[in-house]
């Protein structure tokens, strides 16, 4: 997990459209980016959708919401197409920014080590510092949790 305050590391992933995204084309602008294990899956599938339903929200205060998991591009495009995901998913199959954001954990499976996706989250200000991090996220409520959160460190930013 990386500290508030500190610079959000930089990355380059193709979306779900397959185009390039980069931290550098979101300066000046607030970013969420939210790491998830899977697509489809019952947790990421609740957390996205709770997104979603409070997206024009997002859209209003300006902030750009960035999903990241390893899945790969289609992947991520029939998760959205499926859900009415209304915000870019980044593939990162080789999970180099999920390494670099703190979010890359072991878990045993069946009895041997596997590398996973924690399922965390940051909130990036426009001089792309992190401003907050979520280590601990409640698929259900975290939306609501953001934006409570971002309208108050705008208002005091």
């Amino acid at each position: 997990m990386l500290p508030a305050g500190r610079k959000a590391p930089s990355f380059s992933l193709l979306d779900q459209n397959e185009e390039k995204h980069t931290l550098k084309q979101y300066l000046g602008q607030w970013v969420l980016i939210y790491f998830y294990p899977k697509d489809s899956t019952p947790g990421c599938t609740k957390e996205a959708c709770s997104i979603a339903e409070v997206y024009t929200d997002f859209e209003r205060l300006g902030v750009k919401v960035l999903g990241v998991s390893k899945d790969t591009p289609r992947s991520h495009q029939k998760f959205a197409e499926k859900y009415h995901l209304p915000f870019t998913l980044l593939s990162d199959p080789e999970m180099q920014m999920i390494e670099k954001y703190g979010a890359l954990k072991e878990k045993k499976m069946f009895g041997r080590a596997v590398r996973g996706t924690h399922r965390i989250s940051y909130l990036i200000d426009p001089a792309g510092k992190i401003a907050k991090v979520y280590p601990s996220v409640d698929p259900a409520n975290h939306a609501l949790e953001l934006l409570a959160d971002i309208k108050h460190l705008q208002a005091t930013s």
